[in-house]
């Protein structure tokens, strides 16, 4: 029997209001901007070279520096280098010595090699913990933890730090919940007659710093303050259609944003997959590349690269790519199979993010420089102080991750993404691109770079290792009169009073615990405690004296470290088919755990946090320094290669710490420093 037959009519597709069937619309396939925006495209384009000619400020901040302390407040990319750079020829050329201190190794790294280059290798150095290179040069550049540590030094000693001119750079830092602590600290103890240089994003109580350190020192400062950017910028925001418009006015918002906003709800829709391809492809059409998209997660910035497909290249193009890669890979062949490296060369994309083998992202920050990649996906790294401009920054979210939660961006967070777009010399204009999405709040955006910056807040607060150094070469009172001299203490008297009950808190626990006497001075377990300049010291401490690293190995020591290092409450499950024997690990870890047992106990019995201490960091550590694979590693202990790298590397730090022992504890340092050469090899550390 034949089947019956449908005689309804066949579905049609939806149609529009006219009738007219419906298409779906392919994002941002027509790019097309809006006619206000024809003056600022117009723009867009090289400048013509001409000899360098240091803007007002610059020449305000050299001339200054001269009689005082100078701290200068200028947005990202102005050349705030420039002047510290001047200013160390001055110092040198009266025979004076420099001390450049960064928040960042990497940037520490960058300024090294720029010094080198302009005042010659022998009058530079270099001090990070990771390198510590010509250490009695004139001109030493390093991170702010090794200048301060250098004055606790000083201290101790009862001498001046050996230079004349310190330059702080990323002096905002001051206000960093987590490290600004440590710029505090350099300001409090800097001895006066050293002439002092702060380098700074834009901020809104620049006289208020400069007053609190005249108070303190007893000199003067003067504020050398630039609101110009060096090359002008444009905000704008593309709708899914393609068309791009301004974001806003002095009025506020687009209002064809706004009508935009209304027409979705307003609503958290779900997230999207976002096909990035498409939005470079966009901005190629209009002349925006190269561009910086800062993401919200290591992870979203590689699943990017996915969506993006080959591009064009010119043969010369091509020639410069493969002659710096190739160049490159000489010195560093490990990564000649790194994951990225195909879309890096055929797409001229990539991602930076703390995620990723250090020497990787140098490669891609060489590459960005020379002009040769379209576009990285970063997280906040990237705003963070590294030299690494574009034309345009793509914005996807109006919030960030603090370390516990999505919070809503600051000013000073969006100012310093923002500064990356427009390179001085190479654009006459650079844009910031607002992407609309769940996690984008164009108002936020719009409200944040018109803004006053955020002001410096003070984040001193105590900790066992500060006590422990200070008490080196104060007594308990000298220390009180040191916090009186606190950024907190100015900003608020009652702050002041509880720094000193927070130092007591600390004293007390540091006398029951045997590291300070009953005079208030420190014991001898105390001194050489002082010594380990950590975020465990005590911890670390008790496990040495109390002999769980007696007769200890150089594989097995690292691994008795790392659990200290990690501070992230992340488990991560061992892959126990590629496990070795861990049996000598074990014991250590169990070992050091079971004699530091007390004195957390007691820790958290006093209301001092203390850190879980987790087994897979020294399990990892113990396979490395035994001589695994990277690759084995990776597969044995599955985290991002640039978490086992830091990992690592603070582990290595830490190592230094307890080798830098060797008057009270021979047979560990001495452990402990064969250790560190176990574990920097490549792709960690290339000598």
């Amino acid at each position: 029997m034949a089947p019956k037959k449908d005689y309804r009519k066949p579905k049609r597709p939806p149609q529009g209001k006219k009738g007219r069937h419906h298409k779906r619309t392919i994002p941002y396939a027509r790019p097309k901007i809006d006619p206000s925006l024809s003056p600022a495209f117009q723009r867009i384009g090289t400048p013509e070279q001409q000899p360098f000619a240091p803007d007002p400020f610059q020449q305000e901040a050299v001339e200054r520096l001269k009689t005082c302390d100078v701290l200068v407040t200028a947005p990202t990319g102005s050349g705030k280098t420039w002047i510290a750079s001047k200013a160390i020829h001055a110092f040198r050329a009266d025979g004076l010595r420099a001390w450049y201190a960064s928040p960042l190794k990497a940037l520490s790294n960058s300024i090294y090699q720029e010094f080198r280059e302009e005042f010659g290798a022998p009058q530079c150095g270099i001090l990070t913990g990771d390198r510590k290179e010509n250490p009695d040069a004139p001109i030493i550049v390093g991170t702010t933890e090794i200048l301060r540590n250098q004055l606790y030094d000083a201290m101790h000693r009862g001498l001046s730090l050996h230079t004349d001119l310190v330059v702080l750079d990323e002096a905002h830092y001051l206000s960093d919940p987590d490290r600004g602590v440590v710029w505090e600290e350099v300001l409090i103890y800097l001895p006066p007659r050293i002439r002092l240089l702060l380098l700074s994003a834009t901020i809104s109580n620049a006289e208020e710093v400069c007053a609190w350190l005249e108070r303190i020192h007893g000199t003067s400062i003067r504020v050398v303050r630039s609101q110009e950017r060096p090359v002008p910028l444009k905000s704008l925001f593309l709708f899914p259609s393609g068309l791009v418009t301004p974001l806003g006015t002095k009025k506020g918002l687009n209002p064809k944003i706004k009508r935009f906003l209304k027409s979705t709800g307003g609503k958290k829709r779900r997230p999207e997959k976002i096909d990035y391809g498409r939005i470079l492809r966009c901005l190629r059409k209009l002349d925006l590349l190269p561009a910086i998209f800062f993401l919200k997660s290591r992870a979203d910035c590689d699943q990017a690269l996915k969506s993006c497909p080959p591009v064009r290249k010119s043969e010369e193009t091509k020639r410069r790519l493969k002659r710096n890669i190739q160049s490159f890979l000489k010195d560093y062949p490990h990564l000649r199979e790194h994951r990225q490296m195909r879309p890096l060369v055929n797409s001229l994309v990539t991602s930076h993010h703390g995620g990723q083998l250090p020497y990787w992202k140098v490669l891609v920050e060489r590459m960005m420089n020379q002009g040769l990649l379209e576009a990285i996906f970063s997280t906040s790294t990237v705003a963070a102080g590294v030299n690494f401009p574009a034309r345009t920054v793509v914005l996807f979210q109006s919030d960030r991750f603090n370390g516990h939660e999505f919070v809503n961006l600051r000013a000073t967070d969006l100012h310093q993404m923002i500064g990356r777009a427009g390179r001085r010399g190479k654009d006459r204009i650079g844009f910031a691109m607002v992407i609309p999405g769940p996690y984008q709040n164009p108002y936020i955006i719009h409200d944040l770079e018109r803004s006053s910056p955020d002001p410096l807040m003070s984040q001193i607060r105590i900790n066992f290792s500060m006590t422990l150094n200070l008490l080196l070469s104060h007594t308990p009172l000298e220390v009180q009169t040191l916090l009186r001299r606190s950024f907190a203490a100015f900003q608020n008297r009652d702050s002041g009073r509880d720094l000193w009950v927070s130092f007591k808190r600390h004293l007390d626990f540091l006398q029951e615990t045997g590291f300070v006497d009953d005079t208030e001075r420190l014991t001898f377990d105390g001194r050489w405690a002082s010594n380990l300049r950590l975020d465990q010291p005590l911890l670390i401490a008790e496990a040495i004296r109390t002999g769980a690293f007696d007769h200890i190995l150089p594989e097995t020591i690292s691994a008795g470290l790392a659990p200290f290092v990690w501070d992230r409450d992340q488990e991560v499950d061992l892959r126990a088919d590629m496990a070795p024997d861990l049996s000598p690990v074990e014991a250590v870890f169990h070992k050091m755990t079971a004699h530091i047992t007390p004195i957390q106990a007691k820790k958290n019995s006093n209301g001092f946090d203390s850190p879980p201490l987790m087994f897979w960091p020294a399990a990892a550590l113990f396979m490395w320094a035994g001589g695994a694979s990277w690759e084995d590693l990776l597969r044995f202990v599955p985290i991002t290669e640039g978490d086992m790298a830091s990992l690592i590397m603070r582990t290595a730090d830490h190592l230094r710490q307890v080798a830098a022992l060797h008057e009270t504890h021979p047979q560990l340092a001495a452990v402990a420093g064969e250790s560190v050469g176990r574990i920097l090899r490549e792709p960690v550390y290339i000598v």
